[in-house]
């Protein structure tokens, strides 16, 4: 799956910046928002077994929800996100976190095909080149395996529309894309999409389980 989507410009000092802002009140002001599709993320990844990994890990909101017999490995660009995590781990005594490790999701760390399932949550309109964490996605999940996406994608027309497009030039300072198509994440030839579910409230979050077919 090919297809081209011109974004805004946003680069990791920018999502640096803005997430050390961020962690030390992420919890309070995002944490009910992501619940409920941190909920079905992890319910779709609870369907399988083995090795996970979780890019944009943040504060770890999501590591408790993971089945105990899945082993869990955790990256994320915000050293300062990533303190909260191990916070979380060893507060939750979460045993089946493998690693948590401060690193680029453009240029993944790990061998070829290392996971059986890869899930990105709320992450893809943050990182400087979503294409690229796509390809690593699918590099790293193992053929036959999942990988599992939520995140907003931004409509065309109507008032949600307009107000998208007019917050994207802002996209630095938020350290976020308000306008990101769906089509922006369809780059691999490697990933087939499975499912396409719109998420509760009112549809601003999308789940896209994807399967790596070679």
């Amino acid at each position: 799956m090919r297809a081209d989507a011109k974004l805004a410009e946003i680069d990791n000092k920018d999502v640096v910046r803005a997430y050390r802002r961020w962690a030390p009140i992420y919890d309070l002001t995002f944490g009910k928002l992501v619940e409920v599709g941190i909920k079905h993320a992890t319910t779709s990844v609870n369907r399988y077994d083995g090795r996970v990994l979780e890019v944009g890990v943040g504060t770890g909101l999501s590591l408790p929800y993971y089945k105990a017999s899945l082993k869990v490995t955790g990256i994320d660009l915000s050293a300062d996100m990533l303190a909260k995590a191990r916070e979380r781990v060893e507060r939750g005594r979460l045993s089946n976190i493998e690693q948590l490790r401060e690193m680029d999701a453009t240029r993944l760390a790990f061998a070829d095909q290392s996971f059986d399932v890869a899930t990105a949550m709320y992450v893809m309109t943050v990182v400087p080149d979503p294409a690229a964490v796509m390809h690593e996605l699918a590099r790293v999940t193992k053929i036959g395996g999942q990988v599992v996406i939520v995140n907003h994608f931004s409509v065309e027309g109507g008032l949600r529309g307009m107000i998208e497009k007019n917050l994207a030039r802002f996209s630095d300072v938020l350290g976020w894309r308000p306008e990101f198509p769906i089509r922006a994440l369809m780059v691999s030839d490697r990933l087939k999409l499975e499912e396409l579910r719109p998420l509760r409230p009112m549809g601003l979050f999308t789940l896209l389980r994807l399967h790596r077919v070679f």
